[in-house]
């Protein structure tokens, strides 16, 4: 079976982290021809560094680092350390990685990488803002059609936002950006905080990660152990959401989740409800929609994939 290629665009970040973690473990179905970071979580020294990081923790230099957009294009940078803590990577001991980035920006690399290769070849999972993606459709038009599937961790409907009352992080950190890729991209597959907040770090989910004794296994657990600690001192649940994971694992096993086409679009202009998305079902015409929202989950399934994956890696 040929191998998809794949880019992911990230701001590391814990659950970007084991995102890339779920991904380096899938070379057979992925090749992984680059990893693109952009200020988010944290700023995007940070995220650059922070995909060096665990690129070196999976055994995966091969996997070129690009940095990214260092701010959003229009709004001030919005971090959010306190659910990542101020590396980004929660308690986990930083390091400098022994590999530098790869020489170029990310945008450049985005454009280059998908224009070369056929069209519809190329897949790209976006666990961040989307500032680079915006950035590399104003260098090139074309990269929209020319894009393969993209996957996308962002946006909420039924649930609220978890960053204001009506926005997500990663569309309110850079709204403007996740509408000029709404307007572009056709087909974009959404995982929204209502696909996300279905599947829990868990007790025994946790345990089972923890029991692999492979590095990545070992760190991801660390990951996953802060998140919960957040969740319970900040947001007063149990089990953290496993939010940018979810991104690969639709890509390895979308059957797993469920979508439903809709025509989304992004809060740009209100100071009150900046980033939130507007997820609109009643279509007239099938041409209307522009995203597939995925709006369930078997998420024991998403964590059983991931463990399989983890011990492999």
């Amino acid at each position: 079976m040929s191998r998809t290629p794949l880019i992911i665009d990230c701001d590391p970040g814990v659950d970007d982290a084991v995102a890339l973690f779920l991904a380096f473990a899938a070379p057979d179905v992925f090749d992984l021809i680059g990893i693109t970071t952009v200020a988010g979580n944290v700023n995007a020294e940070l995220t650059a560094r922070n995909a060096r990081i665990l690129r070196q923790i999976a055994g995966r230099e091969d996997v070129p680092v690009y940095a990214g957009c260092q701010r959003p294009l229009v709004r001030r940078p919005v971090e959010a350390d306190a659910f990542h803590g101020a590396s980004g990577l929660g308690d986990m001991a930083v390091f400098e990685p022994a590999a530098p980035a790869a020489a170029g920006h990310a945008v450049d690399f985005l454009v280059q990488a998908v224009m070369s290769r056929p069209a519809g070849s190329v897949a790209l999972a976006v666990t961040g803002p989307m500032t680079n993606l915006a950035a590399a459709l104003a260098l090139e038009p074309r990269l929209a059609s020319h894009l393969g599937q993209v996957v996308a961790m962002g946006g909420a409907r039924s649930e609220g936002g978890n960053i204001t009352a009506s926005a997500e992080y990663n569309i309110y950190a850079d709204p403007h950006a996740a509408q000029v890729v709404f307007e572009a991209c056709r087909d974009v597959v959404v995982l929204g905080l209502d696909a996300t907040h279905q599947v829990r770090a868990t007790d025994d989910r946790l345990a089972a990660i923890a029991a692999i004794p492979r590095p990545a296994a070992k760190a991801a657990a660390e990951l996953l152990v802060f998140a919960n600690r957040v969740e319970r001192e900040l947001v007063g649940g149990t089990a953290s959401p496993l939010h940018d994971p979810c991104t690969i694992a639709y890509l390895l096993a979308p059957q797993l989740f469920t979508t439903r086409p809709c025509r989304l679009s992004v809060e740009t202009a209100s100071p009150l409800t900046l980033g939130h998305t507007a997820v609109e079902f009643r279509l007239k015409s099938p041409d209307e929609a522009n995203a597939l929202w995925v709006s369930a989950v078997d998420a024991q399934g998403v964590f059983d994939l991931l463990t399989e994956r983890l011990a492999r890696l």
